[in-house]
């Protein structure tokens, strides 16, 4: 396929381009750069594709991979680095507080509404928040590995129901 083909080949699939980079990018200026610059690519990597492959794919595949270039890009420049000497202020807990009676409220709460559940549910799910993995806890109480994400799933669903007062 000559330069003068592939061009006129993408210039009609910019269309069809649009709304996908528009959806990415959520800004109709933001989607017509990236429209441009997905258009500008394909045609300065024109030898890399393929004749006979799907050409709109192709296509579709250096939009996404140049919008989470340019997202990666925008994320990293915004990220700020502290690189002062004081790092020990930081990591100081001298000036932290706590307030401890809410935490032990909390945690008097969390242990009642685990007491509440059916030893069924309780067992697997105190195993699972303990760090014990599904196919260690379905052996060591001798069920089936569904049945183990199954009970702890509705302990987690009771437990939601019995601390509602602490969602946001």
């Amino acid at each position: 396929m000559t330069a003068l083909e592939f061009s006129c080949s993408i210039g009609k699939m910019a269309k069809s381009l649009k709304p996908f980079a528009v959806r990415l990018t959520k800004d109709v200026e933001d989607a017509n750069d990236l429209l441009q610059e997905t258009l500008l690519k394909a045609y300065i990597n024109r030898e890399k594709f393929a004749e006979g492959t799907n050409l709109k794919a192709w296509l579709f595949t250096i939009m996404k991979n140049t919008f989470i270039t340019n997202y990666q890009r925008i994320v990293k420049r915004n990220t700020f680095i502290d690189n002062t000497n004081n790092l020990h202020y930081i990591n100081s807990t001298n000036a932290t507080t706590y307030n401890l009676a809410y935490s032990s409220f909390a945690i008097e709460d969390i242990n009642r509404a685990l007491q509440l559940l059916d030893e069924v549910y309780r067992t697997p799910f105190i195993m699972y928040f303990s760090g014990f993995k599904y196919h260690e806890i379905a052996e060591k109480l001798q069920i089936p590995i569904g049945t183990v994400k199954n009970r702890i799933h509705i302990a987690r669903k009771e437990l939601k129901d019995h601390l509602k007062v602490y969602a946001y």
